[in-house]
């Protein structure tokens, strides 16, 4: 693939403050009781849906540093065919990927309804700001093509 201009490098201040707006996020995550594990895998899976093979790495070593076993991050893509994940945990997953998928039909009231019967306000805002932040990091990546390799 041929190289494209680093955004990070060409724009370092708007660059900055995505660096800012994520560490707020993620210790939105923490403070809302979601762990630093889960929040790596909520982030693995929106980079897994956006095809953020860059994002996709980084998420999975982060995920497997912070104590997510192998056998959760294996089988997030098919989360809902499996007993990996908690109640909660899967109300965050399908909230993370409708607002992903938000040109496929918006974030279904259903979706949302489920994370507010499971999820607090809190939560709800913290899982939000987290794939708001993480859509943004994917599109960064793969519109400046980071590279990936082995």
């Amino acid at each position: 693939m041929s190289a494209r201009v680093h955004l990070g490098k060409a724009a370092p201040d708007l660059y900055q403050a995505v660096v800012a707006l994520d560490k707020l996020a993620a210790q939105a995550t923490l403070s809302a009781g979601l762990t630093s594990g889960f929040s790596h895998l909520m982030r693995l899976r929106a980079s897994q849906i956006n095809q953020c093979a860059y994002c996709i790495r980084l998420h999975t070593r982060d995920a497997l540093a912070s104590g997510e076993s192998s056998d959760r991050i294996g089988v997030l893509p098919a989360w809902r065919e499996t007993g990996y994940f908690t109640e909660k945990e899967r109300a965050a997953l399908e909230l993370v990927e409708a607002i992903t998928l938000i040109s496929e039909g918006q974030v279904p009231d259903t979706v949302y309804t489920h994370a507010a019967a499971l999820l607090s306000k809190e939560e709800i805002a913290a899982v939000e700001w987290l794939a708001i932040v993480i859509n943004a990091w994917n599109r960064i990546a793969i519109s400046s093509r980071y590279p990936v390799e082995a």
